[in-house]
């Protein structure tokens, strides 16, 4: 038990507060997402328009999201992380409550694009931060807790949200934008230049040109690529998997929560303690391709056992240490590639990826489901993690 206590303690130690201040400002960011998880439910039911125009709606927020990363890296560079976060998170907020109030289904398709373009400038500009405030031997660990504070958040938006939009679906617009420019006040109370000595000021930022851009090395591209294919296999988590579950597995709902609730049970639970013993190896490429080979298990395991909730919990359980693996250190692949000249770019790029893989990953899995079958998918995505692991191997990315 004592070895257990103090390898929490040393997991969470070391850290810097600007850091634990910026993982406060994501939960509280991510505390407010309603909308997003059902927007779908909200257009159909509230606005009546059908599924497929629903869809485009959708699409258009995966255009704006894409957008959004490319331009906030650019701003990132360009402005500051610090002003890029608070700029995102204060117009996001306010395109929440006036996408609320639109009522032409043109004007759902523009505002939503441009809400997404706004909110997801945030994203680039917050991983440069983390990266900013970190150190070399705490870095993952900082991501990890990053990723940590922003499965919390999610959890507290996912189960607030569904109550609230049982009653009400403009109460979600509303509270994902306020929340949204709470989390821009706590910024600037905590981590503006002039209250914390470790953000830098614009005024301070270096005025050099970028030593290297994110679209001139090749090794790099080759990675985001092998990110952008990783990202769909995984977000089959949040779009095949749980009609499988129904369909195949016969799971009630009941069951379905308590599955896809076990991802990020483990995630806190475990993954800080897993980086803290993992972080000091020199092997991270090898614990990346370990994560993408556990996560195409995950996936295979269906066609390999007997389908019952058990299998469900197990396969949940191998999909959850494959992303614990791979992905906060994946986030060294872009930060040992830059410096404070070109950050932003690289940051902006990576999530862009995941972007992608967010729209283009459920759309492939279900079509694949739908017109062939669960068995194949699950198949074609184990032969995919190997080829991933290949890739990523010979890559031997280098900073």
């Amino acid at each position: 038990m004592k070895y257990i206590t103090t390898l929490y303690k040393n997991a969470y130690s070391g850290l810097s507060p600007s850091t634990w201040w910026l993982s406060l400002v994501l939960v509280i960011n991510r505390s407010g997402t309603m909308v997003v998880p059902f927007m779908t439910l909200y257009l159909t039911q509230s606005k009546h328009y059908n599924i497929a125009k629903a869809g485009t709606v959708m699409a258009m927020f995966g255009a704006g999201a894409v957008c959004g990363g490319l331009l906030g890296g650019k701003l990132t560079d360009k402005l500051g992380f610090y002003n890029v976060q608070i700029a995102g998170l204060v117009c996001g907020g306010f395109m929440f409550l006036i996408l609320g109030n639109m009522d032409q289904y043109p004007a759902i398709l523009a505002c939503t694009f441009l809400l997404a373009l706004l909110n997801d400038t945030f994203r680039p500009a917050n991983a440069t931060a983390v990266a900013h405030y970190s150190k070399e031997e705490n870095r993952i660990r900082s991501f990890s807790l990053n990723r940590l504070s922003n499965n919390l958040g999610w959890a507290v938006g996912g189960a607030a949200g569904g109550i609230i939009a049982a009653r009400n679906y403009h109460l979600l617009f509303w509270i994902d934008g306020i929340t949204n420019i709470l989390a821009a006040i706590l910024l600037l109370i905590v981590l503006s230049p002039s209250r914390n000595a470790t953000t830098p000021a614009h005024k301070d930022r270096q005025k050099a040109v970028a030593t290297r851009l994110p679209y001139q090395d090749t090794g790099y591209l080759l990675f985001i690529v092998f990110t952008i294919l990783f990202g769909c296999m995984f977000y089959q988590m949040f779009a095949t998997l749980p009609v499988f579950f129904n369909q195949k597995l016969h799971l009630s709902p009941a069951h379905i929560g308590m599955v896809m609730a076990l991802n990020g049970i483990l995630i806190v639970l475990f993954e800080m303690a897993l980086i803290y013993k993992l972080e000091p190896r020199n092997i991270h490429i090898s614990i990346i391709t370990t994560g993408v080979l556990v996560l195409g298990l995950s996936f295979v395991t269906y066609n390999l056992l007997p389908g019952t909730f058990i299998l469900a919990l197990f396969a949940t359980t191998l999909l959850t240490a494959g992303e614990m693996l791979a992905m906060p250190f994946m986030n060294l692949m872009w930060v040992k590639r830059t410096d404070n000249t070109n950050r932003g770019q690289y940051a902006g790029l990576y999530t862009v990826a995941w972007s992608i893989a967010q729209v283009a990953g459920p759309f492939a899995g279900t079509q694949i489901a739908q017109h062939y079958s669960f068995n194949l998918l699950w198949w074609l995505l184990g032969g995919l993690s190997v080829c991933l692991a290949i890739g990523i191997k010979l890559i031997r990315m280098k900073a």
